[in-house]
């Protein structure tokens, strides 16, 4: 469930100015690796590897590969990096860091490497920045554990106190890791050093278990958080099928995105019933959500249902309510879904009905050897980018191949599902459920 199979994402409109490489300036310094592969910077990744079809001339838009550059913008024994994690945790955060650290030290000789703790906010104090020493004896087994070692947090924080702190710290590069929020702050950041003409190279790297972040063929975090959920819907499947007339319910993250849900319900084959924010949710009626589920109950004796967060909000009064990062505050679908289960089948059948929510359990695992792997790549290419003077961008792997995405394109919003694409049509045959939509009259 690749982001190329949404029509509404920005890949149509793309050319050349908005695909390219925002650069403090000329690299005129070698590259101390001796023995790398250099990426040139005239190499590209097609954003769209199909052609469209029907006589129409395929997209030719390109991202730049990231890599290794044979000449870099900053002289190594002279910079200083910062690490800041912001948001919330994923698997995989400190696989990251440590890559950062070891690439840094080890591939180029930096003069030091500073983690920024508890996020952004960790810049705001002025007289004393909250920050620690990164070394690779330091991080050399942060990678065995969940979470972050930095610390994180949400909110904004004025740029122009995060670049204050920069300049007092005299960081030639901030890497910056997080979701869209806080790809949107550090956009914001990079404008403030770009204003004052500062040599600071910001650096970004996605992170979040939603696999929501648009040209990111697959977020780091996402396969280990799939394998944990995977862990309650084999409970959800024991309860459901211990009982008569057995239903488990499962909630999963997944704010706009309901990648989780999907994958999971594809990856374990117990799932009956998967409910997306992408996908409306009828209840009652022909072609509704509750008479599928007697169906299936009467059929088969009992029933899983995967529900990703924000599945149903329409169903839902809004609350007017933000959170920390300016992220609406969702209703409670999995509150209202339980309670109209239960009055449907009063007098219909005697359900047995167990929730699951291991909405947090999910992100706060150690990460998988694939992740890890993938972590490793992403922290390796952030170095590599921000020593050769890239600046306003993120890293990621598009058609597996690692590539630098200007910020502008990552933050007009967050990737969705295609529920017309032949993915979500492989989820509905998996599960065998219908589209939950009211039937015409």
């Amino acid at each position: 469930m690749h982001q190329s199979e949404h029509p509404g994402q920005p890949w149509p409109h793309l050319d050349a100015e908005k695909t390219r490489t925002p650069s403090l300036g000329a690299a005129k310094i070698p590259n101390p690796r001796r023995h790398s592969l250099f990426v040139d910077d005239e190499q590209g990744v097609l954003v769209n590897i199909l052609h469209p079809g029907h006589g129409k001339r395929p997209s030719v838009a390109s991202l730049e590969q990231a890599g290794p550059r044979r000449m870099i913008y900053f002289d190594p024994p002279k910079t200083k990096c910062a690490v800041v994690t912001c948001g919330g945790i994923c698997p995989g955060t400190n696989d990251v860091i440590r890559s950062i650290v070891m690439e840094a030290h080890h591939g180029y000789g930096v003069s030091g490497v500073l983690g920024v703790r508890y996020g952004l906010a960790g810049f705001i104090p002025k007289t004393d920045p909250d920050v620690m020493e990164l070394s690779p004896t330091s991080v050399a087994d942060i990678h065995e554990f969940g979470g972050t070692v930095l610390g994180t947090s949400r909110g904004p924080q004025d740029p122009e106190d995060v670049v204050d702190a920069l300049e007092r710290l005299n960081v030639g590069m901030l890497f910056v890791m997080g979701g869209v929020g806080s790809m949107r702050a550090a956009q914001a950041i990079q404008a403030v050093t770009a204003a004052r003409g500062l040599r600071i190279a910001v650096v970004c790297i996605p992170k979040t278990v939603d696999n929501d972040i648009h040209f990111v063929s697959r977020t780091f975090g996402f396969e280990s958080a799939v394998e944990k959920v995977i862990e309650a819907v084999r409970c959800a499947h024991v309860e459901a099928t211990g009982a008569p007339y057995g239903i488990g319910v499962v909630k999963v993250m997944g704010r706009e995105s309901g990648f989780i849900a999907a994958a999971a319900a594809l990856s374990i084959k117990e799932v009956n019933f998967v409910l997306a924010p992408e996908e409306p949710v009828v209840l009652e009626g022909p072609g509704g959500f509750l008479p599928a589920l007697e169906a299936r109950l009467r059929r088969r004796g009992h029933a899983v249902v995967l529900v990703a967060e924000g599945a149903g909000q329409d169903l839902l009064p809004e609350s007017g309510l933000t959170d920390a990062s300016g992220n609406k505050v969702l209703g409670d679908i999995c509150g209202l879904l339980i309670s109209r289960t239960k009055a449907y089948f009063k007098e219909r059948l005697p359900i047995n009905l167990k929730f699951i929510d291991p909405s947090y359990i999910i992100r706060s695992v150690p990460a998988s050897g694939a992740d890890r792997a993938h972590c490793n790549m992403l922290g390796a290419m952030a170095v590599h980018a921000g020593m050769a003077g890239k600046t306003g961008i993120m890293v990621s792997r598009l058609h597996e191949i690692p590539v630098h995405v200007p910020l502008p394109l990552v933050t007009v919003g967050r990737k969705v599902m295609d529920v017309r694409s032949s993915a979500w049509q492989q989820v509905l045959d998996t599960t065998g459920q219908s589209r939950l939509r009211a039937e015409p009259a």
